[in-house]
């Protein structure tokens, strides 16, 4: 078999999910979290509206955006190499950031996402959360959270924490940006990722004013796993696409669901036990190479082939592979017409007025392993923003009052003064 392991993977239980009415619940508002001492809770007294995303559904509409995110972002990204994303981790951090964008700023992050208004963003995650799978069989979980650096000067907006407590369940907390705040931050993202990706950051720059972090984790079992001799194929040939081969281990089934796009690719369809929830595999056809075949893609062309998947039975054989893969992620999304948030000249005035923020850096960490029973993968991606050079360091405003100010202050409040 020639193929690579380039995966959209998460993506995928973003697409076979969208549009669905699904029934369950996730983890709590915010995710697992224990924080040091030096913590505040900026979400306390923070109820979150129970009426956001009261529509419990996706429309078709958003997931067909949310589906041409997820390609525009793979494209962007793909080198050549492996390459494991989770573009509603991604989406869902970045969404958080935009609702504190104004101007230009937020209108480009817009543009990059494929929606005409923030409002639609949030709708279209608060319906997904409110909707996600907890069962034995099947469970995914998204978690969200905000963290800010304990400084004096830097006051945030109650309504961007209310929207974000409101659409995407975020807890927010007033960190004083050391060894314990790191230490808190990585055991978040463990904890929110069933322990899959143990942390998303080495060290806090002086610079970082705040975190926006996404925490996602997946598992589920096939509907029909592979238990017996003869489906677990070991040391078999697996051939690259650059010609080198390795041996592996293949999983063999016969699948139902059977994709086919032109002469350019054929794949299919495995459910897992909960069967809103599938792995969608793609191979590009001989003398079709992967990076060429993604250049064709579309959300819509994808949301098409998995909806029109032929019910045929099809043999397959399935690599057994574990993977982990990160990247930072500020050039991809420049390119996809993003560039002003990352520069000084940034407006993200919805999070804080007290001083100017950019975003620094956009990291994004993903794992997956895929075995006999099932598929377990989790996803972080964590948005920083820093203060910008306009304001390396806030100067407060200064009032000095001398003896004859003081006097005259006097004077006024003995008098009576009239406004008109």
């Amino acid at each position: 078999m020639r193929t690579k392991l380039a995966s959209l993977l998460l993506a995928l239980v973003l697409l076979c999910t969208l549009g669905l009415n699904l029934a369950g619940c996730g983890k709590t508002p915010g995710g697992i979290a224990t924080v040091g001492q030096g913590s505040v809770d900026l979400m306390a007294g923070i109820v979150p509206q129970t009426n956001a995303g009261a529509s419990a559904t996706v429309s078709e509409a958003a997931a067909a955006t949310a589906a041409n995110f997820a390609v525009r972002i793979f494209q962007q990204t793909y080198d050549g190499k492996n390459t494991l994303l989770s573009p509603l981790s991604i989406l869902s951090a970045l969404a958080m950031t935009a609702n504190g964008a104004n101007g230009e700023t937020l209108s480009e992050m817009l543009n990059a996402f494929g929606v005409s208004s923030i409002d639609e963003l949030n709708e279209f995650f608060a319906a997904y959360l409110a909707n996600l799978p907890n069962s034995e069989n099947c469970k995914l979980s998204l978690a969200n959270s905000i963290w800010f650096r304990d400084v004096p000067y830097l006051t945030v907006k109650g309504r961007f924490l209310q929207t974000n407590a409101d659409y995407y369940r975020a807890a927010a907390y007033r960190s004083p940006f050391d060894n314990q705040t790191l230490n808190d931050i990585n055991r978040w993202v463990n904890d929110n990722t069933d322990g899959m990706i143990d942390k998303i950051l080495d060290q806090i720059s002086p610079l970082s004013m705040l975190y926006l972090i996404n925490a996602l984790a997946f598992d589920a079992k096939w509907a029909s796993p592979y238990t017996e001799s003869d489906q677990v194929q070991k040391n078999r040939s697996f051939q690259k696409e650059d010609g080198t081969g390795a041996q592996v281990t293949y999983l063999a089934d016969d699948e139902y669901r059977y994709l086919v796009d032109g002469d350019q690719a054929v794949g299919f369809i495995k459910p897992y036990a909960d069967p809103r929830f599938a792995f969608v595999a793609l191979r590009p056809s001989d003398g079709v190479t992967v990076e060429e075949y993604i250049s064709t893609l579309t959300g819509e062309k994808i949301i098409s082939l998995l909806r029109n998947a032929k019910e045929t039975k099809v043999e397959t054989l399935l690599p057994k592979f574990e993977s982990r893969y990160s990247i930072e992620l500020s050039g991809a999304l420049s390119a996809m017409g993003m560039p002003i948030a990352f520069t000084d000249a940034a407006d993200f005035t919805g999070i804080t007025e007290s001083i100017p923020l950019k975003i620094g850096e956009v990291r994004h960490k993903t794992f997956i392993s895929v075995g006999e029973q099932g598929t377990r993968a989790a996803a972080v991606t964590i948005v920083e923003m820093k203060a910008t050079a306009m304001s390396p360091e806030f100067q407060p405003p200064k009032v000095y009052l001398d003896p004859d100010a003081i006097e005259l202050l006097a004077n006024m409040c003995a008098m009576e003064i009239h406004f008109q």
